[in-house]
């Protein structure tokens, strides 16, 4: 905190840690924090309910595929079925993760959540997305969206299944993303 984290930040990196290195660490560094921010000691679970409440959705599940570079996790919300051709889900993606290029049949919208994201269309400026920002992709227009390289994006994607699936290109590269 001294370094200009709050309980948000820092409970979010023992996240990452939870998620990446050891259970155990992220667990006693979520003890250590309670015991700092409020003076007497409290349960891992009443912070985690604490991160999870400043969040609309939860998390989700952490998406292992070879369409996304770094880590994203996705929390679907509405699965495409007969009767309603559409799905949504919360797609939670750390600093600098982004999906590859890719497009869909009938189109998405984006809808931001919370920190910064990008969203880039093929041959067009890349757009910065913050909280209540709405991209609009167009139908089998190739594009892109992640988050920033230093802030965690929240989006919610809204797809429609008619015409097909959404179809994966490469990846974006690194010099794409940083231009």
């Amino acid at each position: 905190m001294s370094l200009g984290l709050n309980e948000i930040q820092i409970l979010e990196i023992l996240d990452f840690i939870e998620n990446e290195i050891d259970q155990k660490s992220a667990l006693e560094g979520r003890e250590l924090i309670a015991t700092l921010i409020s003076g007497i000691p409290c349960e891992t679970k009443t912070l985690s309910e604490e991160y999870n409440s400043e969040k609309i959705y939860e998390r989700g599940e952490k998406m292992d595929n070879h369409v996304f570079t770094g880590t994203a996790w996705l929390n679907m919300l509405v699965t495409a079925d007969e009767v309603n051709k559409n799905s949504v889900g919360v797609v939670t993606f750390e600093p600098g993760a982004r999906t590859n290029w890719h497009q869909h049949p009938n189109g998405q919208i984006i809808l931001a959540l919370s920190g910064e994201g990008y969203y880039q269309e093929k041959d067009r400026a890349k757009r910065i997305l913050n909280k209540g920002d709405v991209a609009k992709c167009p139908a089998d227009i190739p594009h892109w969206h992640g988050a920033a390289p230093d802030k965690e994006f929240v989006q919610i994607a809204v797809t429609s299944r008619i015409g097909g699936s959404t179809q994966w290109m490469s990846a974006v590269s690194d010099e794409q993303y940083n231009d």
